[in-house]
């Protein structure tokens, strides 16, 4: 299976509609590969938030649109990263979207664990309540967005759903970027699965970006990493890899649940 990973950069100067635009040709020139995946709001920035606001729209709106126009263009399987979702009742999201090969999207995941602390988007936006996961002919995806990399919960239950390769679509920071490879390798080799995470380049809401998308195996072995500017990280990957390492190294098996501590 080949898999790209488009790490587009953000610049404040470059039009939303501009680079949608930019990021639909992006994927149509990866037409060849099998899976193509998309970075966190790229539209406006992971850390844009002033333009949160004016650049919601719509889960069928532009970005939809164009993203499910690009795929079936291409004929690949999607993951377009994430945009700000404006619900029927105003709630904005971080939602990611996922289009088939004939551009029908065949999911949406809302990302649950909102950075911030008590600001930016973890004040701005909704929380995501459902873990998301989405079969493809080789393998299958679980869907998760930048912060939730920290999180190991949220991975185990992808797996326990069925996943194989877990997507990680980021806008991380620079000055993380340790955190970012070390977490990322963290997740492929206690979930055994490969793992995609493609973050941006440039500098959006004055906070540089780490760029350095990156591909773990189930092992923990980095098979490709992009530097820090615009770059397409293309790699073909081993479907059958997940299922031969879970065999040869049953350590999920081995988990113990329900564990509670003394009083």
């Amino acid at each position: 299976m080949r898999a790209s990973l488009i790490q587009i950069a953000v610049d404040p100067d470059e039009s939303v509609e501009a680079r949608r635009v930019r990021a639909a040709s992006l994927v149509v020139a990866q037409r060849g590969a099998d899976l193509v995946v998309l970075p966190e709001l790229w539209p406006v920035g992971a850390f844009a938030y002033t333009a949160f606001e004016a650049e919601a729209e719509p889960l069928e709106g532009p970005t939809h649109e164009a993203m499910a126009k690009a795929a079936a263009e291409a004929g690949v399987w999607l993951h377009a990263g994430s945009f700000v979702e404006r619900a029927d009742d105003g709630t904005l999201y971080n939602t990611s979207l996922v289009f088939s090969p004939e551009g029908e999207r065949t999911a949406a995941y809302r990302k649950i664990h909102r950075f911030g602390f008590d600001q930016g988007e973890a004040v701005m936006m909704g929380a995501g309540e459902e873990l998301v996961t989405v079969a493809l002919p080789d393998t299958t995806l679980g869907l998760a967005t930048c912060y939730d990399l920290r999180f190991p919960e949220q991975f185990r239950g992808l797996v326990d759903a069925g996943a194989e390769t877990l997507v990680v679509a980021a806008g991380w920071p620079e000055r993380r970027r340790s955190h970012w490879t070390l977490l990322a390798q963290a997740r492929a080799v206690e979930n055994q699965a490969y793992v995609l995470a493609v973050g941006t380049a440039g500098t959006h809401g004055d906070i540089q970006q780490a760029g350095h998308s990156i591909v773990v195996d189930p092992w923990g072995e980095v098979l490709a990493q992009a530097g820090a500017d615009e770059e397409v990280l293309t790699v073909e990957l081993d479907a059958d890899k997940v299922r031969a390492t879970r065999e040869q190294f049953p350590a999920l098996k081995d988990r113990r649940l329900g564990l509670t501590s003394p009083l």
